[in-house]
C-alpha cells in the first residue's frame, strides 16, 4: 500500500470519470480508407468539435473508427472492470487502439491505480491482440503491410468537473501532489520542482474545466471533450509516426552506407557502383516524404482557437517540432548523400564509355592490321 499524499483535498471523496489507455501502431506505409470501409464496417470520424471550434479545424482526411470487442482487465481498485475498445485507423499508416474504463473511486485509490500504468507492456500485448483480427482482415487496404515494433502508450485520466475537482483553479495550490502522481504515473513522494515542472503544461477554456498535459499522461476535467481526447491521442499518434520516420531514415543510410562500402572493396574499380544505394535512397525518400507529409497535415490545427492551443500545448511536451526538425536534417543528409553518389554513378558510367571506345578503336585498328 503506497503512503498517502499529503493534501489539503478530502481524499476520501469519490471522483467519477473515463481512464483513457491509448496504444499508438504503424501498420504499413498507407492505408486505403475507401477499401478498409469495404472490407470492414467501419465509421468516417471527423473531428468532433463544440460550438467553439471553427469548422476549419478537421482532419485533412477523416480516419476511420471500428468499435471492437471489449475486453475485462485487472487494475488495481478497479477488479475484473470492462474497458470498452475502439481502433482509429489513418490514411498514413498509424492507427490507435483505445481502452476506454470507467471508474467511481475515492482519490486516495487513483495514484496507485497511475503507478501501476507505470510498466505498460501488458497493455501493449493487449492492445496488440486486439487490433490483431483487424490488421488481418485490413490487408488487401494496406500498402507494404508490416506491423512495426515501435508504439506509443499513453494514459488519459478524465474526470466529471464536480466537487472536489471543481472550481479547477483551485486544484493548482490544494492538490498539487496528487495530480503530479497521476500525470508522472509515480504515487511516490516527488519535489516541489517535479510537482512544478508537471504541472507546468495546463491549459482551461472555462472555470469549471482544465488540461493537464505530461509526457506519460494527461489529466481532462471535462464533460462532452471528445475533441479534446481526439486531439491528445492524435498528437501522441503523430509522436509515434514521426519516431518511426526517423528510424526508417537513419535505417536506409545505414544500408546505402552499407552498400556503399561493399561497392568500394571490388577489385574491380568498374564494379564499384553504388546503383544499388542510390535505389535505397530513393525509395526511402518517396515513402518517407508522403508518409511525413500526410502525418504532419492530417489534422489542420491552425489559428490561436482553444484547441490549436491546447495542440500547441501537446506538440511542445512530445517535443513534436524537434522531431520534425530532426527527419527534415536527415533528409537533407540523404539529399546530400545521394547527389554525391549520383555524380560518383555518372562519372563510372562516363569511364566507362571512354574505356568502350578506346576498346572499339583498338578493336578497328587490330582488323584493320589483319584484313591488311
Amino acid at each position: 500500500m503506497s503512503t498517502p499524499i499529503p493534501l489539503s483535498l478530502d481524499l476520501s471523496a469519490v471522483v467519477t470519470g473515463k481512464l483513457h489507455c491509448v496504444v499508438a501502431f504503424d501498420w504499413c506505409q498507407e492505408i486505403d480508407l475507401d477499401q478498409a470501409a469495404r472490407l470492414v464496417p467501419g465509421e468516417s470520424t471527423d473531428l468532433p468539435r463544440r460550438r467553439r471550434t471553427p469548422s476549419t479545424i478537421a482532419y485533412r482526411s477523416p480516419p476511420l473508427r471500428f468499435n471492437l470487442a471489449p475486453v475485462r482487465l485487472n487494475l488495481p481498485h478497479l477488479n475484473d472492470c470492462q474497458a470498452d475498445v475502439e481502433a482509429i485507423v489513418f490514411d498514413f499508416g498509424a492507427m490507435n487502439i483505445a481502452l476506454r474504463i470507467p471508474f467511481s473511486l475515492p482519490m486516495q485509490a487513483m495514484p496507485s491505480l497511475a503507478a501501476s500504468l507505470a510498466e505498460p507492456e501488458w497493455l501493449v500485448k493487449l492492445a496488440r491482440s486486439c487490433g490483431e483480427p483487424l490488421f488481418q482482415k485490413l490487408q488487401p487496404a494496406l500498402k507494404d503491410p508490416q506491423w512495426s515494433k515501435l508504439v506509443e502508450e499513453y494514459f488519459i485520466f478524465q474526470f466529471d468537473p464536480v466537487e472536489p475537482l471543481e472550481p479547477t483553479a483551485d486544484l493548482v495550490q490544494s492538490g498539487p501532489d496528487w495530480m503530479a502522481a497521476l500525470l508522472l504515473l509515480d504515487d511516490g513522494p516527488l519535489s516541489r520542482e517535479e510537482v512544478e515542472e508537471a504541472l507546468r503544461h495546463r491549459i482551461s477554456y472555462r472555470p469549471s474545466d482544465i488540461i493537464f498535459v505530461e509526457w506519460a499522461a494527461a489529466i481532462v476535467i471535462d464533460r462532452d471533450c471528445d475533441e479534446i481526447l481526439h486531439t491528445i491521442e492524435f498528437a501522441n499518434l503523430q509522436l509515434l509516426e514521426f519516431r518511426y520516420i526517423d528510424q526508417k531514415v537513419g535505417s536506409a543510410l545505414l544500408e546505402s552506407q552499407r552498400l556503399i562500402e561493399s561497392a568500394a572493396r571490388s577489385r574491380l574499380p568498374l564494379w564499384r557502383n553504388n546503383g544499388r544505394a542510390l535505389r535505397v535512397l530513393n525509395e526511402m525518400r518517396v515513402d518517407t516524404l508522403g508518409t511525413f507529409e500526410r502525418a504532419s497535415d492530417a489534422l489542420q490545427l491552425v489559428g490561436d482557437q482553444y484547441l490549436s492551443r491546447v495542440f500547441r500545448m501537446l506538440a511542445s511536451r512530445f517535443h513534436l517540432n524537434q522531431w520534425a526538425e530532426n527527419i527534415r536534417h536527415s533528409l537533407d543528409v540523404t539529399e546530400g548523400v545521394h547527389q554525391t553518389l549520383s555524380s560518383q554513378v555518372a562519372t563510372y558510367r562516363l569511364e566507362l564509355l571512354e574505356i568502350i571506345v578506346v576498346v572499339l578503336i583498338l578493336t578497328e585498328i587490330i582488323l584493320a592490321f589483319v584484313k591488311g
